[in-house]
């Protein structure tokens, strides 16, 4: 008797697990749905970045030149005339020998890049950074175009669409293994609701794993998580003095003032005791005449595109010829002494502290750029599977909704969660503060606010209605 007693009562508790699961799953859905096609297709023509800048390039990568080439020194000079008052950032190798020069240069929180003929020093184009076409995509994807504030609900987004998955293979994950259609492969025989409840979860098996990898290797962007890995790495003593990659808007602009404060009062403070008065740009003083000799050192050693070389940012201090390529595994960052262009140190990516390695090759991943056209073609294919189950979901509510609420799945009563469900949602919150933040906050305006207004609680489906 009594273990006839106890089927019923795990089953119930079973069934009321799986209830509270599927609401918070739906609840989440709400929330990141329209942000997941976003972040999907903003994402998939990120993943493009090297094709469509090289298209767009295609004016400055092949001219006509037969001359004798002007100095480094003078074409930085020249991309530093096209933009009053500007200090240069870097000088970049040109992609190939008929090519124009390019030359960044910034001013205040604005940096520029200065397409510069190698011959006769014309300048060719002027563009903001933020205003090329991937960087504004990569701002829509990032932070909206809204800066901090725009990375934290996307962070949020992110958050919340790691749970969504993690929910959803809870719910479909097959309880028996014999019957895996509808799991593995869609019943196009059982009728559209069927179909559609198919396609969703189907999806979900097969993108789930590729899904939570692209959303987790892009919170290191985030400004909210990026700074609470950065403290995180601080307290257990991994933190290193620069990271390779930026946290948020503000972090963007605070190392372009950076680098334009210390190459100005680099620049100043070698030349004004002679000059008798501060310049903010020793233009014609010979401030930028080791590009002369170490542009051609960063060309002999072959780094892969694109390459970069930037002044020294202390006085009499080293110049840095680094590797920029999107796939970080490549990236290199070498000082070299100004006068002679001896190179004093070098760091490849295998030298790295480990955790800024596992970072940089889920970045690169993420980017598309870790093993070629492969990556790009997986990332997008699971960014359109993303699309996919938003969609189905969305047909789905649509065609199960009720008019006058919202059609959350109905509670069965209070469950009492498992240690293994309780540890998920444990590790989930303190991976994902801002997750855990939110929960909190509508945990308590459920049951302090939602619940003591009958048209609020009927129509968010908090009771029966």
């Amino acid at each position: 008797m009594a273990t006839m007693s106890f089927h019923p009562a795990a089953a119930d508790q079973s069934r009321r697990i799986y209830r509270a699961v599927w609401r918070w799953h739906f609840y989440a859905g709400v929330f990141c749905i329209p942000l997941v096609i976003w972040l999907a297709c903003t994402g998939s023509i990120y993943l493009f970045k090297p094709q469509i800048e090289r298209w767009l390039d295609r004016p400055y990568d092949h001219l006509a030149l037969d001359g004798r080439r002007a100095t480094p020194e003078q074409i930085a000079n020249a991309g530093m005339d096209a933009v009053p008052g500007s200090s240069l950032h870097y000088y970049e190798l040109p992609p190939s020998e008929d090519a124009a020069a390019r030359v960044i240069v910034g001013v205040g929180k604005q940096e520029y890049r200065v397409y510069v003929n190698p011959e006769n020093l014309r300048v060719l184009k002027v563009i903001s950074e933020d205003k090329r076409p991937m960087q504004i995509i990569f701002r829509l994807h990032g932070e909206l175009l809204a800066g901090d504030w725009g990375s934290r609900v996307v962070e949020l987004a992110a958050s919340w669409a790691i749970v969504l998955i993690v929910s959803g293979l809870y719910l479909w994950w097959p309880r028996r293994t014999e019957k895996l259609a509808g799991v593995l492969w869609i019943r196009l025989n059982k009728g559209g609701r069927i179909f559609w409840r198919d396609l969703h979860a189907v999806t979900g098996i097969w993108v789930s794993g590729f899904a939570l990898f692209l959303l987790l290797t892009g919170l290191p962007w985030a400004k909210g998580w990026g700074a609470y890995f950065k403290e995180i790495r601080s307290l257990t003593g991994t933190a290193v003095s620069r990271q390779d990659w930026t946290t948020g808007r503000s972090g963007v602009l605070a190392e372009r003032e950076a680098m334009n404060r210390n190459s100005m009062a680099a620049q100043v403070s070698e030349h004004a005791g002679h000059m008798g008065h501060a310049m903010a740009r020793m233009k014609g003083e010979g401030a930028y005449r080791p590009l002369n000799t170490i542009v051609p050192v960063a060309a002999r050693l072959n780094l892969a595109y694109p390459v970069q070389v930037m002044p020294a940012m202390a006085v009499n201090g080293p110049w840095t010829i680094k590797s920029d390529a999107q796939n970080r595994t490549l990236r290199t960052t070498i000082s070299v002494d100004s006068a002679t262009g001896t190179i004093l140190s070098r760091e490849d990516f295998h030298q790295r502290h480990l955790i800024d390695r596992i970072v940089g090759v889920g970045i690169a991943a993420h980017e598309g750029q870790l093993f070629g056209i492969v990556n790009q073609l997986i990332s997008l294919a699971t960014a359109m599977g993303l699309v996919l189950l938003s969609v189905s979901a969305t047909v789905m509510w649509w065609r199960r909704r009720n008019v006058g609420v919202l059609g959350a799945p109905l509670p069965l009563g209070r469950p009492h969660f498992t240690f293994g469900l309780v540890a998920v949602v444990v590790a989930l919150a303190l991976y994902l503060p801002a997750m855990a933040a939110s929960l909190v906050a509508v945990v308590l305006l459920e049951r302090l606010v939602f619940c003591r207004i009958p048209p609020v609680s009927r129509w968010l489906g908090l009771v029966p209605g």
